[in-house]
């Protein structure tokens, strides 16, 4: 099976690690992944902030480069959403190549576990582990547009394909959450808009994290983990991070 992957221009920046042990665990799992070179940003934060007319070229652009491809997947729940939930307006109803890329988008996480329906992780041939006590940030995209999970304010009972991935790792022992899927308070350019308010959401969301006890906190969307690891390096919080790849690829905590 060929995929394309699609990496978001904030982890292409800032997190690369991120995007590597995304394509060692897609290959660690017999896929043929492509990366196709011309991609750009999905164009979420102008969508964000209302600049409707600046987004559309770029949700076609990007449309235009990934429609070749038979399956998209993406290491981050927001950016996924934006290109299945928010570019239907930058598109002519029934354009075919849009709906394909509409339809064949993925987060990691969702295609994992809907699609290859994994049921068991390896690398270098040993089972995956992970002996950290480990508590699970819930993006708010991922919950509410995704679905890869339940949400409080919804009474429908959903499976947590982030967690249900994560327990296929030996050794992670589950710390548990006051507040399972509260808000981190990033929410893109609301963090710059609002940075009070913000940095406020995030230090409770730390501070519930911490008192589980806690020693890494891991998310599927790292634009949630980038906004509370500034809060967690600057007061120094006794945390660290991770996004999910990089647990289900194999890698250890860093030192």
């Amino acid at each position: 099976m060929a995929v394309a992957l699609f990496i978001p221009c904030y982890l292409d920046q800032f997190y690369p690690n991120v995007a590597i042990a995304t394509l060692e665990l897609l290959e660690s799992l017999g896929l043929d992944v492509v990366f196709p070179t011309d991609q750009t940003c999905c164009g979420q934060p102008m969508a964000n902030t209302g600049c409707n007319n600046d987004c559309a070229p770029v949700a076609r652009r990007f449309v235009e480069i990934f429609s070749p491809y038979e399956t998209i997947v993406c290491p981050s729940g927001s950016c996924t959403s934006m290109v299945r939930n928010h570019y239907d307006d930058y598109f002519e109803k029934g354009d075919e190549k849009f709906q394909h890329v509409k339809n064949r988008t993925f987060d990691l996480c969702e295609f994992l576990y809907d699609e290859l329906k994994i049921k068991e992780l390896k690398s270098d041939g040993k089972p995956v582990r992970f002996p950290h006590k480990v508590s699970l940030h819930q993006s708010c995209h991922g919950l509410r547009e995704l679905r890869l999970s339940s949400c409080s304010e919804n009474m429908t009972k959903r499976e947590n394909k982030v967690r249900g991935l994560l327990d296929l790792v030996e050794g992670i022992e589950w710390c548990t959450l006051s507040r399972v899927d509260e808000c981190c308070g990033f929410g893109g350019t609301f963090a710059v808009n609002e940075p009070d308010v913000s940095a406020s959401m995030g230090r409770d969301r730390i501070a519930d994290h911490v008192a589980s006890g806690s020693e890494v906190m891991v998310s599927a969307d790292m634009s949630c983990l980038m906004h509370l690891q500034g809060l967690i390096r600057r007061e120094k919080t006794p945390i660290q991070v991770m996004h999910v790849a990089e647990i289900l690829a194999g890698r250890p905590l860093p030192s």
